[in-house]
């Protein structure tokens, strides 16, 4: 068995424009006589690897709390792709993938609203980019808010470095925040060994 991390790390990661930087500081340190060390963390809830849920860019749309967890754990595919992705795109696409999808593409991938749409009539839960985010910048809010009343779970900010294409088994549960709009994950990729 073979485990890929392909979360970033919180503070080394780069911020969606406008977003606040993450920083850590020390509240209680060994090394200045305390008995234990203590920090705490500050951060956007869409910092690193993270989750979005439907309330991100639909008002009415579920938290990250009220997400069924099932969406984040099972049998993914990794397909290396870049570029905006159209709706013909995924059609092509889609009949050979598992219900979670991640796209690698050294952040270059994005899905178009027609792609997005797509992704809403199929069968798929998840989709997933090492890109910031799943929408182009010059449009993020339509095909968000298309996956979000689809109920597609949105998987961004992965780190693909070293992963092939194929079949995994994606883990990426979200840290439960009552009433946000994101929250980050440990992502990890099982696949087995090749080999003797």
């Amino acid at each position: 068995m073979l485990i890929y991390d392909i979360s970033r790390e919180i503070l080394s990661s780069a911020v969606y424009e406008g977003d606040p930087k993450p920083s850590m500081r020390f509240l209680k340190k060994i090394e200045d006589g305390s008995l234990y060390n203590l920090s705490t963390v500050t951060m956007c809830t869409h910092t690193g690897t993270h989750i979005d849920a439907p309330l991100h860019f639909d008002e009415e749309g579920k938290d990250i709390t009220a997400l069924r967890l099932s969406q984040f754990y099972g049998k993914c595919t990794v397909v290396t792709i870049e570029g905006i992705l159209t709706g013909e795109d995924m059609e092509r696409l889609l009949p050979h993938c598992e219900r979670r999808l991640i796209l690698h593409s050294s952040g270059n991938a994005y899905l178009s609203v027609s792609a997005a749409r797509v992704i809403a009539d199929s069968n798929l839960i998840l989709v997933g980019t090492d890109a910031m985010s799943i929408a182009p910048p010059f449009d993020e809010y339509m095909p968000h808010l298309e996956l979000a009343r689809a109920g597609v779970a949105v998987l961004e900010g992965l780190y693909l470095e070293g992963v092939e294409d194929g079949s995994y088994t994606l883990s990426a549960f979200p840290l439960r925040i009552g009433g946000a709009e994101a929250a980050p994950c440990r992502a990890v990729l099982i696949g087995e060994a090749k080999g003797y």
